[in-house]
């Protein structure tokens, strides 16, 4: 099989991984460390709101499914970062590479999707309370959760046959963990100023939209807490949004470092490590911004537990 005139089997190799033994053994420790409790803490999330009638609102829906598409999300590049971290040869074929690029950034663009449609379900749960149940539906948020893996996935699709579409060097040499935009970029070898304004502006549709939609659902929110009189009513109203809103501020920061920037301006000493941060921090972070805020999560989680125990007790 070829990729244009390339062989879809041809490898890349990665260069970022430290070669003292020492270095590996706390990079695969620390990254073990860091996707264990990420995927603990996200399960917990899916598994919380499953068995707690409570919980089955469109809301708590949206959550279990971020937490689901960041299961995915991690699961896409960690394995392969530890795996990588163990052997002595760290390469992967132009097919795998390319596959992995599109579920990556597949997955992360729908999680900014979803974010973009919990704030639209933060919006009319404030904006129109009495209305919500008939606006709001389960066939609404089904179809909103699809929609957004799909665009993902469908964006994610174009932006990789294209990269992958262009010339590359003879060398090889990926300087990073694994297969992410900037990076692989770097191995063009045609003249990519074009190529680079093309990338940046598709990574800005990707982010920006979700952000526009995002940053216009809060400005009415906004405006609407500033209409409530009460002070327990506004406080209500602002606690409802004060970890989704936090949950965003870690996603798209993280995302306009690494992706609103020409791939000129990378630095293969220190952005690979920002990207593992980014990878497994949001993940890692989530679960515990929306429980730390959430009393209803919090002993909903609490009883998941308790019947985990009493289950292996008994």
């Amino acid at each position: 099989m070829t990729w244009g005139n390339r062989s879809a089997w041809m490898e890349f190799v990665f260069l970022a991984y430290p070669s003292p033994p020492e270095l590996r053994v706390l990079l695969f420790l620390g990254v073990s460390l860091a996707y264990t409790l990420a995927i603990a803490g996200n399960v917990l999330v899916v598994v919380a709101i499953q068995t707690e009638a409570r919980l089955r609102t469109p809301m708590y829906y949206f959550l279990g499914s971020l937490s689901g598409v960041e299961i995915c999300y991690t699961a896409v590049v960690v394995p392969h970062i530890l795996a990588n971290v163990l052997q002595s040869e760290k390469t992967i074929t132009l097919l795998g590479c390319a596959t992995q690029m599109v579920l990556f950034i597949g997955l992360g663009s729908a999680d900014c999707l979803l974010l973009a449609a919990m704030a639209y379900d933060r919006y009319v749960a404030i904006r129109r309370p009495l209305q919500y149940p008939l606006i709001i539906t389960l066939t609404l948020c089904v179809r909103l959760v699809v929609a957004s893996v799909v665009i993902g996935l469908f964006l994610s699709l174009q932006l990789v046959a294209f990269i992958f579409s262009l010339p590359f060097c003879q060398v090889r040499g990926i300087e990073h963990f694994f297969c992410d935009v900037p990076p692989v970029m770097c191995l063009v070898c045609s003249e990519s100023r074009i190529h680079e304004q093309s990338v940046l502006v598709a990574a800005t549709l990707a982010i920006a939209v979700p952000f526009f939609l995002i940053t216009t659902s809060y400005a009415f929110i906004v405006a609407t807490v500033l209409t409530i009189r009460s002070a327990a009513g506004r406080h209500r109203a602002v606690s409802t949004c004060c970890s989704h809103l936090t949950v965003v501020l870690l996603q798209y920061g993280f995302c306009a470092f690494m992706y609103l920037r020409p791939s000129s301006h990378y630095h293969p000493k220190q952005d690979p490590f920002i990207s593992l941060v980014y990878t497994l921090g949001t993940p890692l972070l989530n679960p515990l911004v929306y429980t730390l805020r959430n009393s209803e999560m919090k002993g909903a989680i609490g009883r998941a537990l308790t019947r985990n125990c009493l289950s292996q007790n008994s």
